[in-house]
């Protein structure tokens, strides 16, 4: 086209004259600048003819690039790596007794929440199934202000003073002088910290549980781990530890499977989390409370400040008082999932802290993150992070104010009346610190009773199941085999050793050492605490597929009648299903074309909670030669996952090398015995199965 060539036009686009594409305005959608002024090009830069030099003038062009070059805030130093969801907390039990806080004043109160889960370690292009905590932060807009619930999901963190977060988090992320590895604690500098700090011994044993690599964030626990006051309307004070339960069961994936995964799909826990709800398949979180006075918590064998330590639910039950549901998808990530402000500091009448010094330490650091995150005070107006009750102070100015502030007066007291007197502070309905007397000298000092580092990680050990302790086994024996120095390795099992002898005995002969002498400990270990069956996934795992995935690979020439059975089986048990087939153009199903979900190739089975295979008779035999379909099989097999497969599958489970009939968790399907099938996989895994090699 000549530059002097009459552009092409039509009702919703034209074309200029270098064939540039512009789209017309529809339904009176004008795009405009950041100011509002109508734009006329949004392909072309003002310049001097159509080849010259370009204007400085042009401020359409010099606004958008301004903002292109912003528009990326410094991402968290921790919990970089997120996923926010919208919803609400809605009370099931009323508590006034225990506490004024307006969420639990009357049951059927519905309180709007945000939420955003994360990965402690990795940056924001990090994978999700890595090896590590979650966050599970909670921001609730209640009447009397913004609450902030900012937990994990582990009960137990790795320090008790706030003063070595930043070594703890130096020693995690990648190593300065080389720049890895990513989100990843298999490296020498965290063992290396870890082994020389005892009272991270507890958390580890969780973080190489299968708690640190759950199956979605749908089917994980929450915690708020601090222990903070219950305060009611006549002032009466308890102490209370928040807990966040899953209405869809705990569920986690074997490591193996969270390598492939991450490999296949590392978007796959915000996937997972949106296609739910996206689906109407809304996940919730009963939140259920342990509350205690004085007398128990100075009759407890354990510290209730000491954030490496839980209060086991058999000791103490979990009261459950309302219910979290998560019914809506961000709009934008950026501006919610991105600038949304967590402060543990945020608390409301009838919350407290209590002298727990790493929440002390928390509250003192968040506040201080968000100012650097999101360049100033006024961070708070922010529409994700703006409480949806009435915001009255003299707070003023600063960067990105945009609050108009009427009236005369930004001070008081004045004298001043109406509109121009400004709010004041209320002595009766304002919030008011627990009064509590303070006494002792101001000292660098840890108290006595922080000191016992093992007994509580031996509990955890002989809680877990059998299959559950191996994983732990093969966490540790992982981990510290990336270690290249050998006196890490060394340090750490001898700090093992004061947890459990069987487990660094089997830690060691993983790594191929010797066991050493377990490490001085201030307090002598205890190993009588009684096992608590509430700290095992697989002794809690739900007896319900509901929720779960099964994918069915399929070619053509597959039955119909059988899919049709196992959609029809799966929509029963609120279980989602989809299509696997070697294209994803279509497969013939009984005439028709279907058109999978995913392409084989893209698709292992780890993406899902169980499979059927069923290709059609020259199908299946293409697949026996196609290493994709063969791993989908045999992956399937050692991952302990329930498997149907046609009759015509024979020829791809021999080259796979399983046997059709090798357990009962190896199904051959019908359309008759689908829904008995679907039944079967509520068990979610067959840990029965010997995969070893």
């Amino acid at each position: 086209m000549s530059e002097n060539q009459a552009p092409t036009t039509d009702s919703q686009h034209r074309t200029g004259g270098g064939g540039e594409y512009h789209q017309l305005p529809q339904d009176g959608q004008v795009m405009t600048t950041a100011q509002g002024i109508p734009m006329s090009d949004d392909q072309n830069s003002l310049r001097v003819g159509p080849r010259g030099a370009a204007l400085m003038e042009d401020f359409a062009f010099r606004e958008k690039l301004f903002h292109f070059d912003h528009e990326r805030i410094p991402e968290r130093v921790v919990h970089a790596r997120g996923v926010g969801a919208k919803g609400y907390l809605e009370c099931l039990e009323a508590i006034p007794e225990l506490t004024m806080a307006s969420p639990f004043q009357e049951k059927g109160t519905k309180t709007e929440a945000f939420v955003r889960f994360s990965t402690v370690a990795g940056n924001l292009g990090s994978a999700d199934l890595a090896r590590d905590v979650r966050g599970f932060a909670v921001k609730m807009y209640t009447p009397q202000g913004n609450w902030d619930l900012v937990g994990n999901n582990i009960p137990v963190f790795f320090i008790q003073d706030p003063i070595k977060f930043p070594d703890l988090v130096h020693s995690v992320k990648e190593e300065q002088d080389r720049g890895w590895p990513q989100a990843a604690s298999a490296h020498d500098t965290f063992w290396d910290f870890i082994s020389l700090m005892p009272e991270a011994t507890h958390m580890v044993m969780w973080t190489m549980s299968d708690r640190a690599i759950p199956r979605s964030l749908r089917m994980m626990e929450g915690f708020g781990v601090h222990t903070y006051r219950f305060v009611n309307a006549e002032g009466k004070v308890s102490f209370v530890k928040f807990h966040w339960k899953p209405a869809q069961g705990m569920q986690s994936v074997e490591w193996p499977e969270a390598v492939a995964i991450n490999g296949a799909d590392p978007d796959f826990h915000r996937r997972d989390l949106w296609t739910a709800i996206d689906s109407g398949d809304y996940p919730q979180w009963d939140l259920g409370v342990q509350v205690f006075d004085e007398d128990f918590a100075d009759s407890f064998d354990f510290d209730i400040l000491d954030s490496t330590k839980i209060i086991p639910e058999e000791v103490l039950p979990v009261r459950v008082i309302a219910r979290l549901t998560l019914d809506q998808n961000v709009d934008n990530v950026f501006a919610e999932t991105e600038q949304v402000a967590f402060c543990t500091q945020n608390i409301i009448p009838g919350i407290d802290f209590s002298d727990d010094p790493l929440l002390q330490g928390r509250n003192f650091s968040y506040l201080d993150t968000q100012l650097k995150r999101l360049g100033g005070p006024n961070f708070t107006q922010l529409p994700v992070n703006a409480p949806r009750c009435p915001v009255m102070n003299f707070q003023r100015d600063g960067h990105m104010q945009m609050s108009r502030q009427p009236g005369r007066a930004n001070y008081e007291p004045n004298s001043f009346a109406g509109a121009d007197r400004g709010p004041r502070a209320d002595p009766d309905g304002g919030f008011q610190s627990v009064p509590r007397p303070l006494a002792g000298e101001a000292r660098r000092l840890r108290g006595e009773s922080f000191a016992d580092h093992y007994s509580q990680a031996n509990q955890f050990w002989r809680s877990q199941t059998p299959v559950e302790q191996e994983h732990i086994v093969g966490g540790f024996a992982f981990e510290l085999g990336k270690c290249e120095i050998p006196q890490i390795r060394t340090r750490m099992l001898a700090n093992l050793a004061n947890v459990d002898s069987d487990l660094v005995t089997r830690v060691a002969d993983k790594l191929g050492m010797e066991v050493p002498e377990a490490s001085p400990s201030a307090v002598s270990p205890r190993h009588d605490l009684p096992e608590s069956p509430a700290l095992s996934i697989l002794a809690n795992q739900p007896t319900t597929f509901k929720g779960r995935k099964l994918g069915i690979l399929v070619t053509d020439g597959t039955d119909g009648a059988l899919v049709d059975a196992l959609e029809k089986a799966a929509k029963q048990a609120g279980a989602m299903v989809e299509l696997i087939g070697p294209k994803v153009g279509g497969v013939s199903i009984d005439g028709s074309t279907r058109e999978p979900q995913h392409a084989l190739a893209g698709a292992p089975s780890v993406l899902f909670d169980a499979v059927a295979v069923i290709p059609g008779s020259e199908g299946a035999a293409e697949l026996a030669g196609s290493a994709a379909a063969r791993d989908f099989v045999a992956d399937a097999f050692a991952h302990h996952k329930f498997i149907g497969h046609s009759e015509d599958a024979a020829a791809l489970f021999t080259a796979a090398g399983v046997d059709p009939a090798a357990d009962e968790a190896v199904v051959a399907l019908t359309a008759d015995n689908a829904a008995g099938f679907l039944e079967s996989c509520a068990k979610l895994r067959y840990w029965e199965r010997d995969v070893r090699p």
